[in-house]
This record gives structure tokens, C-alpha cells and sequence, in this order.
């Protein structure tokens, strides 16, 4: 009996040592990349060109994209009957009409849609905010929050690379960046809904969690695809993670110059 049960104390002790070993050897690789949206048509530094280029040397095997779940149906519809898209969320978006849509014609990788906006929300959030800075009585949420917009935009101007990939891939620039949205989010988040800076994060990444829970280790690289600025909120949750390997995004920029 002590023998047997010895016995299966190793095999037991054998198959957990296998199992974290095949767990981590598992571990689907995530890249949270930055984009400036119509930016990308007009900046040189980070041009649709360069976009397109950035993903073909990432090779993704999934892309989880700030395109609303229920709106991605219609776009890829149009797409696939006559290569563009007209569906408006989306259209907004020169990275998935110009970029990305298009490598899925040429590239293996899953589009997954999973931004928590919604066309209601975004109303009432505009018609709250615009509330806001006429009251008479919200003078000084109002000018804190818009000299920390200020704050923010001169500290961007005196780097001089706002518009820089490698720069937005960057702690320097989420820190930059959140001077004036913790102050918008301090301020207005409760008040704004599900249109607060807060609340909206939490719909998108409670959307890309259920992505990465349903390929948990599937030996997968993820690229997250999302306006630069939510960029560090997304870092700091997905750092809590264990399952996962966080990727730079500075080795990918490196071998496309």
C-alpha cells in the first residue's frame, strides 16, 4: 500500500510538473497596439504604409479591434462583396478600412470585434459633456479639465513625437496621456454612464478578456488594436495576468525601418 501510494504521489507530481510546463510553453503572446486613427492617412511617421507593414511583421494570429461586435457583420459583409466598407462606426477607422481588412485578404489571422461603444452612449456622453461646459456652476470642473488637456497637448508638443509609433509604444507617452484623462475620468466618469473614460475601458476590456479566455493557452499571438490612449489602461490589466506573454512593441518597429 505504501508503495502503490508512493507511486501515485509521483505520477500525480510528474503530470502537474508536465501540465505547468505545457501551460507555459502555451502561453499565447498579446501586443497592444496604438493607433491614431485618421492620423494614419495624413502623419508620415505612422502612415497607413507603415501600419500595414508594422502587422505583416507581427504576424498575428488574432487581431481583438475597436470595432463594435454588433456592427463588424455589416462591414465585413460589405467588404467581402466589393472590397470597401460603408458600415459609418467603422468607416471612421482608416486602420480596419485601409489596413487591416484588407491584410486579412492575404494574411491568416481572425478579426474579432470588441469595443463596448455604442451609438446611444456616444450621444448621451456629447450631450452631457456639452452640458457641462455651459453650466455656471461646473465653471471649475470645467477649466480644470480643459487645462489638463493643455497640460497634456504642450508636454505631446514639446517631444515633438506624438505622432511617433515608437513613442506611443511608450510608458512616457501613456503618462503623458493620462494627465488629462484621470482628470476627465476624476471628474466626469460617474456622471457620463457607460460614456465615462472609466466605464467605456471596462466594456472594451471585459470584451478582449473574453477573447483571451476563450484561446487561453492556444500558443496564440494576440494584437490588440485600439486608439492609442486606452493603450495603458488596457497594459495594466492585462500585466495582472498570468496566462499571457506581453510583448514590446519596439523589436517589430526596429525590423521594418
Amino acid at each position: 500500500m505504501k508503495i502503490t501510494l508512493k507511486i501515485c504521489l509521483v505520477l500525480i507530481g510528474l503530470y502537474c510538473i508536465a501540465s505547468c510546463t505545457d501551460e507555459k510553453a502555451n502561453k499565447n503572446e498579446v501586443l497592444v497596439l496604438g493607433t491614431i486613427h485618421s492620423g494614419h492617412l495624413t502623419k508620415e511617421e505612422y502612415s497607413i504604409e507603415k501600419l500595414t507593414k508594422l502587422i505583416q511583421e507581427i504576424k498575428p494570429d488574432i487581431i481583438l479591434t475597436e470595432i463594435p461586435p454588433d456592427r463588424f457583420a455589416l462591414a465585413m459583409a460589405g467588404f467581402k462583396k466589393d472590397d470597401s466598407i460603408s458600415e459609418p462606426r467603422v468607416m471612421r477607422f482608416p486602420e480596419y478600412t485601409d489596413v487591416i481588412f484588407p491584410l486579412s485578404k492575404t494574411m491568416n489571422f481572425e478579426i474579432i470585434p470588441t469595443a463596448g461603444w455604442t451609438q446611444p452612449m456616444a450621444m448621451e456622453r456629447q450631450q452631457k459633456l456639452r452640458a457641462i461646459s455651459q453650466d455656471s456652476t461646473r465653471i471649475n470642473d470645467w477649466k480644470a479639465y480643459t487645462n489638463a488637456n493643455k497640460t497634456s497637448d504642450s508636454l505631446m508638443k514639446a517631444i515633438g513625437k506624438e505622432n511617433d509609433p515608437y513613442f506611443i509604444h511608450t510608458n512616457a507617452y501613456d503618462s503623458i496621456y493620462n494627465i488629462s484623462l484621470e482628470v476627465y475620468n476624476k471628474l466626469f466618469n460617474v456622471e457620463l454612464g457607460l460614456g465615462g473614460w472609466n466605464n467605456i475601458n471596462i466594456a472594451h476590456y471585459w470584451n478582449i478578456e473574453k477573447a483571451l479566455e476563450k484561446y487561453r493557452y492556444q500558443n496564440k499571438r494576440i494584437l490588440i488594436t485600439y486608439g492609442a490612449g486606452h493603450k495603458g489602461w488596457f497594459l495594466k490589466e492585462l500585466r495582472k495576468r498570468d496566462d499571457i506573454e506581453l510583448l514590446e512593441m519596439k523589436p517589430f518597429l526596429d525590423n521594418i525601418q
